[in-house]
Order: structure tokens, then C-alpha cells, then sequence
């Protein structure tokens, strides 16, 4: 049974920092894509970044471009976001999500793609 568990969500200031984890088990980890994505209230999940099989690969979201960072651990099955200069637009459940195809460019930011997803972890920033 795949899970896919993320933890780091809190409160934080605008302005400051939080990171997330997301723990895998269940697969073969090191076999798949990995994406974070979020959804705030009303909207849509909306892509935000992934990271290739190996890590040498990433993409982000325009909107998190130069703030947020995307990593994984391969032994110990954990995709990491790290998330700076948080902004109140930055408010979300955050889900990290596990995908067979290889993270490659606009393909990486389709929900379809993603065959495993996390419960979510909130992220709320007070202005």
C-alpha cells in the first residue's frame, strides 16, 4: 500500500519560512517523479514544483520561482519543500504527489500524471 505523508505545515508570518516534508512509502521511491502542489480555498490544486527521479531536475511554478525550493532524499524516501518570503497568496493545503513518468518540464505540472497523492499539510500565513 502506497503512502505518501506530509508534515511541516504550521503558521508562519509573512515573510517567513516553513518546510515541508513528505515521507513515501509502499514504492519504490527512487522510481518516481515527485510534485507539490496546492489548493487554498475556492481555487483549484494548482502545480507549484517537482523534481526529477534523481533530483537533477526541477521546475516551478512562476509564482514560487525564486522562493521555494524542491529537494528529495533517495534513502530515506522524502521529498522536501522549503518555502521562504512566504506571502498570504502562499496560503494552502500543500500535497506532495508521486508520479511513474519522469518529471519533464510543462508535463510535471498536470494533476493527471500523478498516480499518488498525500492527505495534505496546511500552510497559513498571517499578514
Amino acid at each position: 500500500q502506497v503512502q505518501l505523508v506530509e508534515s511541516g505545515g504550521g503558521l508562519v508570518q509573512a515573510g517567513g519560512s516553513l518546510s515541508l516534508s513528505c515521507a513515501a512509502s509502499g514504492l519504490t521511491f527512487s522510481n518516481y517523479a515527485m510534485g507539490w502542489f496546492r489548493q487554498a480555498p475556492g481555487k483549484d490544486r494548482e502545480f507549484v514544483t517537482a523534481i526529477s527521479r534523481s533530483g537533477s531536475r526541477t521546475y516551478y511554478a512562476d509564482s514560487v520561482k525564486g522562493r521555494f525550493t524542491i529537494s528529495r532524499d533517495n534513502a530515506k524516501k522524502t521529498v522536501y519543500l522549503q518555502m521562504n518570503s512566504l506571502k498570504a497568496e502562499d496560503m494552502a493545503v500543500y500535497y506532495c504527489a508521486a508520479s511513474i513518468f519522469d518529471a519533464d518540464g510543462n508535463r510535471s505540472r498536470g494533476l493527471s500524471i500523478y498516480k499518488y497523492w498525500g492527505q495534505g499539510t496546511q500552510v497559513t500565513v498571517s499578514s
